[in-house]
């Protein structure tokens, strides 16, 4: 039987531990798992654990590890998604399957065509709720680590401050994917619901982006991550 898979955002090692109140909550009062169940733990670091529940409570949950072991292996292809910001659950999707999907880091951007503003408090919610999302993807999938979600970032930092062996962006007139050779490392630039600008193109390509596409078609801003990143894999990744 599968095990309840969860993310404790602390340090874990074997023995006992009290849940962070979110988890605890979660656990005793949504799930309502009772004293005995079993469950399985992670806390980003490589490393699984299986224990456990000794005490559920109203406001206290805790868990006695017994067993820790290394979890899933991350994929060889080091990922970093530059994403569009677009509105509501477009976004959340394509966080949500771009962390199935491997990606090791993402960066929202704000672009010239981006219908999404941010600022200060709502950003930095925005920002929990995204890492959330991740989390959550994580936990279903079985990945051991989790992406980093970066705070959103102007296209024009973001390229300029992004480091990897192959960088593209996204356009329907350019060079296939496959044509690329095998990267270590890969940085994407995908454009918000708009699209990007045939000047924040030519602005990507001056900072060494090059363009690539996937196929004939048009690609929604929110599905556009989830085949860039499923031929990512297939070609020179774990897929």
């Amino acid at each position: 039987m599968r095990l309840s898979r969860f993310f404790i955002d602390a340090p874990l090692s074997l023995g006992e531990h009290p849940l962070p109140e979110a988890q605890a909550h979660y656990i005793g009062r949504v799930l309502r798992m009772a004293e005995g169940d079993a469950l399985q733990v992670f806390d980003g670091s490589g490393m699984e654990f299986r224990g456990t529940l000794l005490e559920v409570g109203k406001k206290r949950v805790t868990v006695r590890l017994d067993e820790s072991f290394a979890g899933q292996v991350e994929s060889p292809l080091q990922i970093h998604l530059g994403q569009g910001l677009s509105r509501g659950e477009r976004m959340d999707w394509a966080i949500q399957k771009a962390t199935e999907l491997g990606v090791s880091e993402i960066t929202p951007i704000f672009s010239e065509r981006c219908e999404v503003r941010l600022k200060d408090e709502r950003a930095d919610k925005r920002l929990m709720h995204w890492r959330q999302v991740a989390i959550s993807a994580c936990e279903q999938c079985g990945r051991s680590r989790v992406p980093v979600i970066h705070p959103p970032l102007l296209l024009a930092d973001w390229i300029k401050q992004t480091q990897a062996e192959l960088k593209l962006v996204l356009h329907p007139v350019a060079e296939p994917l496959v044509s690329h050779a095998k990267p270590a490392s890969l940085a994407f630039l995908i454009g918000p619901e708009g699209g990007l600008s045939d000047a924040e193109v030519e602005q990507a390509h001056g900072a060494g982006f090059l363009p690539a596409r996937l196929g004939p078609r048009v690609l929604r801003t929110e599905t556009a991550p989830v085949v860039a990143l499923a031929v990512a894999q297939q070609l020179w990744g774990d897929f």
